[in-house]
C-alpha cells in the first residue's frame, strides 16, 4: 500500500531535455540562451556573497522594482519565483481545489498537465487544429467550467503566437487565466502586459521567466505579474525565502542591462530566421516561430530517427511526441511528432545542418 496521496500516485512525474554534464556538445534541446548573461550579473552576484549569512529579502523588493519598471507598473504587480514554475505551482495552490478543472492548449507544455494532478485537480487537454489554431466552438463549454486555463504564449514545440483576442475567448468566466510568457522577448513586437489592462484584465496572470532571453537558466529565478490582488493572495502560498540572494542580485542586474539583453536577442532572431530557411530548403515544414526555438516536421516522417542520428554526432535537439494530438483521430494516426530545435550560435546552428544534410548524402 502506497504512503503517497493518490493524486501523486496516478501522476507521471515530468521529464525534462538531457543534460549531458560533459562538453564537446552542441546542445539544441532545451532552448537555453547560447550566449552569455549580461557581466554585470557575475559582479552582483560576486558583491551579494558578502551576506550570505543573512537571510535574503522575503519579498525581493529591489528585484520586483526593476521588474515592474519593464511594464511600467509599480512593484507590488510583481511576484518573484524560483523559476517560472514555481509561480504555476503557486497558481494551482491558490486557486484548485481537488476536482476543480485546469485546461491547457496541447499539444503544448506537458508541465501543466503534471502539476495540475499533483494538485489533484481535474486536467482536460484543449486539443489545437492542425495548423495551431484554436477550435473555439470545441472548446468553449470546457472554458467555461474551468477554474485556471494555462496558455503559453509563444506556444511550446510549435513557437506560434496568438492575439489577445484569442487569448481573451479563453479567459474562464468565473476563473483565472494564466498567460505564460517564457518566450515573449523573442516575439517580433514583445508583450508589454496589455492584457492586464483590459477590464478582464484582474482574472489574469502572466509569468516571466529569465531563463532565456535573460541567459540565466542555470540561477532559476522568474516572476508572476498580476494585479496587487492577486500578487497578495499569491505571496501567502509562496516559501518564506523562495528566491535567495545571489539570485535576487543577478536577476536585477539582468533586468537592468537591458542593451545586453536586446543585443543576444537580435542575434538570436537573425540565427532563427537563416535556420528557418535553411530547413525549408531541406524539405521541412517549419512553423513561423516568435520563440527561440523552432518546430520542425518533414512529409516522410521519421523524425525520431534523424534525433537519433544527430544524438549519435553528438548533437541534441528535442524529439517529441504527442499521442492524442490530431482530432477526430485514433492510435498512430493521432499522433503528432516532430523536432523542436533551439536557435544557437551560427557555429552550433553550422554543425546541425551539417550533420542533418550527411544524412541523406
Amino acid at each position: 500500500m502506497s504512503l503517497f496521496r493518490p493524486a501523486i500516485d496516478r501522476t507521471a512525474a515530468y521529464v525534462p531535455g538531457e543534460q549531458p554534464q560533459e562538453s564537446g556538445w552542441v546542445k539544441l534541446n532545451t532552448n537555453e540562451n547560447p550566449y552569455p548573461p549580461s557581466p554585470r550579473v557575475a559582479d552582483a552576484i560576486a558583491a551579494a556573497t558578502s551576506r550570505l549569512n543573512i537571510y535574503p529579502d522575503p519579498l525581493g523588493t529591489s528585484f520586483r522594482k526593476a521588474a515592474a519598471g519593464l511594464f511600467g507598473l509599480d512593484a507590488d504587480w510583481i511576484l518573484p519565483a524560483n523559476g517560472s514554475d514555481e509561480n504555476l505551482t503557486i497558481l494551482l495552490r491558490a486557486f484548485i481545489d481537488p476536482g476543480d478543472v485546469v485546461l491547457s492548449p496541447y499539444p503544448s507544455y506537458i508541465l501543466y498537465e503534471t502539476l495540475a494532478g499533483l494538485q489533484d485537480g481535474r486536467y482536460e487537454r484543449l486539443v489545437l487544429n492542425p495548423d495551431w489554431s484554436w477550435d473555439f466552438d470545441a472548446i468553449a463549454a470546457r472554458v467555461a467550467n474551468a477554474k485556471l486555463v494555462f496558455v503559453p504564449n509563444p506556444n511550446s514545440p510549435s513557437g506560434n503566437r496568438w492575439s489577445d483576442e484569442d487569448l481573451l475567448k479563453l479567459l474562464p468566466p468565473h476563473g483565472i487565466l494564466v498567460v505564460d510568457e517564457a518566450y515573449g522577448d523573442f516575439c517580433d513586437q514583445p508583450h508589454r502586459m496589455e492584457l492586464l489592462h483590459r477590464p478582464e484584465g484582474k482574472r489574469i496572470v502572466v509569468t516571466r521567466t529569465l531563463s532565456k532571453s535573460y541567459s540565466l537558466a542555470g540561477l532559476r529565478l522568474g516572476f508572476a505579474v498580476a494585479h496587487p490582488e492577486l500578487i497578495a493572495g499569491m505571496r501567502k502560498i509562496k516559501e518564506s525565502y523562495n528566491c535567495d540572494g545571489l539570485a535576487l542580485a543577478g536577476g536585477e542586474a539582468a533586468i537592468l542591462d537591458q542593451a545586453w539583453m536586446l543585443e543576444n536577442r537580435r542575434k538570436v532572431l537573425a540565427t532563427r530566421a537563416r535556420l528557418t530557411s535553411r530547413l525549408r530548403e531541406a524539405g521541412f515544414h517549419v512553423v513561423d516561430s516568435q520563440a527561440n526555438f523552432v518546430w520542425a516536421t518533414h512529409p516522410a516522417g521519421g523524425h525520431k530517427a534523424i534525433y537519433e542520428s544527430l544524438k549519435s554526432n553528438r548533437v541534441l535537439v528535442r524529439y517529441m511526441r504527442f499521442p492524442g494530438a490530431l482530432a477526430g483521430k485514433t492510435g498512430d494516426e493521432s499522433i503528432v511528432d516532430g523536432l523542436r530545435i533551439t536557435v544557437g550560435t551560427d557555429p552550433q546552428v553550422d554543425r546541425f545542418l551539417e550533420v542533418l544534410a550527411s544524412r541523406s548524402a
